[in-house]
């Protein structure tokens, strides 16, 4: 459901969502929209997306935003 709810208001994304509880969540979201956001315009566009879930279904929700080119500079430091 948060992955979905996030592709549609963000359909270049990847994202990445883990929770075992059904309410409490991480989410890892890679875009291209984010690009020149500070990162609390980027989790206000997340948080957007997901709507009323956020009162609703969803009780916790940790979140990473990426850039493209952010998460490429973490895959290539890791390499080195």
């Amino acid at each position: 459901m948060i992955k979905s709810l996030i592709q549609q208001e963000l359909p270049d994304a990847l994202v990445e969502v883990q929770g075992d509880d059904g309410a409490h969540f991480e989410a890892l979201v890679i875009s291209a929209t984010f690009t020149g956001l500070s990162p609390v315009k980027q989790h206000q566009r997340v948080y957007a997306a997901l709507g009323e879930s956020m009162r609703e279904e969803i009780h916790a929700l940790s979140l990473r935003t990426l850039t493209p080119e952010q998460a490429e500079q973490i895959r290539h430091s890791a390499r080195h």
